[in-house]
């Protein structure tokens, strides 16, 4: 595919695709051709909304779509592995949302479905993507503050979610770890791997999701981190990484910052701002533009969103709802 348009196609039409589309159409190289709901006038209205000349009202016919190269996956992500699923097995490559799917078991058979098929599949973990979060990641392997020790980070909204709400429904994957605590478990897995122990207490809803959690997440080596989550109350959303040398504090926004500051032993504070050329810091532009190079270089899956670190994130989370007891409809007991 390399030197011409890649062909997108977007699955769903809330706001999160909204979001998505809205930052892809201004993307050089990128061409969005079709949409698809679960009925036409959703669909129809997205397609008119973005300029999008093919609207369908089921997704098999968007996954039947071969002037499609690739389509984002923006549903709930209880619907994730019927989806993205549906796609790769039509000979579609995948960007799925964040969080990848419900469990472990769904994100394995997806990374499944894809190697088998050599198509490109790819979480939309767009942390991973970010300039600043790249740049952050380069100084840590570079060892600016020598070897990491410990990671704390949070994300929380002060939400008055009622039990209809989908952050309340268990059929929906509902609580506050899948949607907000995947942020500071995959940024803490970006710098220290996958954990050797989970410990994590939570306080659950009538329904039986998590409405706040916290994980204590170790290392053989001896790292450690604290990563909490909520959908009960408005968090700094901030992180800090402290290493055997310094330290780097992401002062808010640590998953889409616009600066973050080093310190190190017996230096003074340097701060890092954000490359105004980047665009806006909530931009998801930049992994679509992983999406697209990774197509036309031939590759199936990205270096900056390893597929087995996708796995790897998904069995914590496996791991922290174990140990609160949060189970979804339909999981094994």
């Amino acid at each position: 595919m390399t030197g011409q348009n890649v062909r997108w196609g977007i699955l769903a039409t809330g706001g999160m695709a909204a979001t998505f589309t809205a930052d892809l159409v201004d993307l050089p190289g990128a061409e969005i051709v079709a949409v698809a709901s679960r009925s036409p006038e959703p669909a129809k209205a997205f397609a008119e909304r973005f300029g999008i000349p093919r609207a369908y009202g089921d997704w098999e016919s968007l996954a039947r779509d071969e002037e499609v190269d690739i389509v984002y996956v923006a549903t709930p992500h209880s619907a994730h592995r019927a989806a993205a699923g549906l796609c790769l097995e039509a000979g579609r490559n995948v960007l799925c949302e964040k969080p990848f799917t419900l469990n472990t078991r769904e994100a394995a058979e997806l990374v499944g479905l894809a190697r088998d098929g050599g198509r490109f599949l790819m979480e939309a973990m767009w942390m991973y993507c970010h300039p600043m979060v790249r740049r952050l990641k380069a100084l840590i392997d570079d060892g600016a503050i020598g070897e990491v020790r410990t990671v704390q980070a949070d994300f929380g909204l002060a939400g008055d979610f009622p039990a209809s709400h989908r952050l309340r429904d268990p059929a929906l994957g509902g609580g506050a770890l899948l949607d907000l605590g995947v942020y500071p478990v995959s940024f803490t897995q970006l710098l220290l791997g996958e954990p050797s122990d989970v410990v994590a207490k939570a306080t659950l809803s009538k329904e039986g999701v998590d409405l706040q959690t916290g994980a204590l997440l170790s290392w053989e080596d001896g790292a450690i981190a604290s990563v909490h989550c909520s959908i009960v109350g408005g968090t700094s959303t901030s992180a800090s990484v402290t290493g055997s040398a310094g330290r780097i504090d992401i002062p808010y926004g640590f998953f889409f910052p616009d600066r973050f500051v080093l310190h190190r032993d017996g230096k003074d504070a340097e701060e890092f701002i954000a490359d105004p050329a980047d665009g806006s810091r909530n931009t998801l532009k930049h992994e679509a533009a992983e999406a697209m190079r990774a197509l036309r270089a031939g590759e199936t899956e990205s270096p900056l969103v390893p597929l087995d670190g996708t796995l790897a994130v998904m069995r914590t989370l496996d791991a922290i709802r174990e140990r609160v007891g949060v189970r979804y409809p339909g999981e094994a007991v």
